[in-house]
């Protein structure tokens, strides 16, 4: 018992959370622009739901890492092109992104019709669809960063508890940073462009080009830091 509580085992637990809340800022980004095409009333049961099956699923994959470690065994060829599991997840996780974020882009360009009476009756289909989406994309996000703390600990408890507790950060981050989305409309575009940017890093790694993630990271943050700048500008200037 004494092992499970040392100084090794907690440096393990925060270098963790660190790591998934870093890693995480996709998913958080890729939850706020789905959970925003709900109706205000659906959206806080959404956030709540939406991180709850991402937690979930992710101690699920950590539980069955075993399977994950063997993904990496060849399934399919195509001309003489060996894709294993891993590949082909981040394959088709990596066209969804960059399909759903040009529909999102192009929704902007051109504004669905305010909901109707019928079309609120049929809201919780899209709120269980909303969700599906943002459970099976968190599982394709999450490959990498739990072989990682595969790597990183031996301590089932520590991997558990980094999962768990950088989850209830972002559930308790989550309202903030939609509503921060919701009212600047060109911060909605450059999350759509993170998006895509993540999409095309994904379907990169299934074809064996390694994009080392601190480049893609820095990309966001510095555009990030323009927009920041350019909304205090327009702030000063009204």
């Amino acid at each position: 018992m004494a092992s499970l509580f040392s100084t090794e085992a907690l440096l393990a637990l925060l270098t963790l959370t660190s790591l998934e809340i870093v890693l995480g800022i996709d998913n958080i980004i890729f939850l706020t622009l789905m959970v925003n095409n709900l109706p205000e009333v659906q959206r806080p049961k959404a956030r709540v739901f939406g991180l709850g099956l991402a937690m979930l699923a992710r101690i699920a994959l950590l539980l069955s890492i075993t399977w994950v470690m063997k993904l990496n065994t060849p399934l399919l060829t195509v001309m003489s092109r060996g894709f294993s599991g891993r590949e082909l997840i981040l394959l088709f996780g990596g066209l969804f992104l960059i399909a759903k974020s040009t529909h999102e882009i192009h929704g902007s360009f051109e504004p669905e019709p305010p909901c109707t009476l019928q079309a609120t009756r049929k809201n919780p289909p899209r709120l269980l669809f909303a969700l599906t989406q943002i459970t099976l994309i968190d599982i394709v996000l999450s490959l990498d960063s739990v072989i990682t703390a595969v790597g990183m600990s031996l301590h089932l408890w520590v991997m558990i508890s980094a999962i768990v507790i950088s989850i209830l950060i972002m559930m308790l981050a989550a309202n903030a940073i939609s509503q921060f989305v919701s009212t600047h409309p060109t911060i909605k575009m450059l999350a759509l462009s993170f998006l895509m940017l993540i999409g095309v890093t994904l379907l990169g790694e299934s074809l064996d080009f390694h994009i080392p993630k601190g480049y893609i990271y820095f990309a966001m943050a510095f555009s990030f830091a323009v927009e920041m700048l350019n909304i205090r500008i327009r702030r000063w200037r009204q």
